[in-house]
């Protein structure tokens, strides 16, 4: 492996490939960037196989989360959530996600998915599991949910996170690591000045895979190949080399997943 480093993507989408060989060419691509770590989360009970057939191909580098992703809780949730909760009782998992809330496309759907977030915090205590957190413009309702559920069982990472410093801190105080995309790349987003100001103990990294490429790659398809960008723009930040920053990162996410 070239350089002394390990980088972690905690956030990946990289099964979409799966059954394709662009699945090995993807892996394959990241293991040149010191990437060697992908956690994988499913989004319906649909995509689970995917996953699964991900982790089964390369077991020594990707690690399966399993939830219902709150854009995809509609009327027959409580039959995909069963189905989610076979699958983990029957594999093994290392967090619950992705899951959480979405008023950016459906906010009727608001209530279920509320549901669908207790039901699945529920697991995840029961488990000693973190969760993985999808959070779009429904901070305020997240944050209300999370101070009903909150006790020493609740851990995870909010994926993705695009928030305001104050948001930033107070989804730390809940225990709570802040999964970094490639968003902080762009220029007038303002998460590299939220980044700056967080210590890296709470920080983790992602891409989101293909979705929220990092520049120089904006509006294409991302890779977790592209985690190394990301990398590059949080070492830069906080003043440290990518293999400081790798070290301190993918240590925060054995913290969080086990493993």
């Amino acid at each position: 492996m070239p350089g002394s480093y390990q980088l972690t993507d905690t956030h990946t989408h990289l099964y979409y490939h799966a059954q394709t060989d662009e699945l090995a060419n993807q892996i394959n691509l990241c293991l040149d960037k010191n990437i060697d770590r992908l956690f994988l989360p499913n989004v319906d009970a649909a995509s689970i196989p995917l996953v699964l057939e991900t982790v089964k191909q390369f077991p020594d580098n990707c690690f399966p989360m399993l939830g219902l992703h709150p854009c995809n809780v509609k009327e027959n949730y409580k039959e995909e959530l069963a189905i989610i909760e076979k699958a983990i009782a029957e594999h093994k998992i290392y967090a619950i996600g992705e899951i959480g809330l979405d008023l950016y496309w459906d906010k009727s759907t608001l209530e279920i998915q509320k549901d669908a977030f207790r039901i699945q915090c529920r697991w995840a205590k029961e488990l000693g599991l973190a969760i993985d957190i999808h959070c779009r413009e429904a901070f305020d309702e997240l944050f209300e949910l999370l101070d009903e559920l909150k006790d020493e069982r609740l851990f995870g990472i909010f994926h993705c996170f695009t928030g305001t410093l104050a948001q930033a801190q107070r989804a730390i105080a809940l225990g709570f690591k802040l999964g970094i995309g490639g968003v902080v790349t762009f220029k007038k987003a303002g998460l590299d000045l939220v980044v700056k100001e967080i210590d890296l103990q709470h920080l983790v990294l992602e891409t989101d895979a293909p979705y929220l490429a990092p520049v120089p790659f904006r509006g294409k398809e991302n890779k977790s190949s592209y985690l190394h960008y990301v990398a590059e723009k949080v070492a830069d930040l906080h003043e440290l080399s990518i293999a400081e920053l790798a070290q301190i990162t993918t240590a925060n996410s054995k913290q969080v997943f086990g493993i």
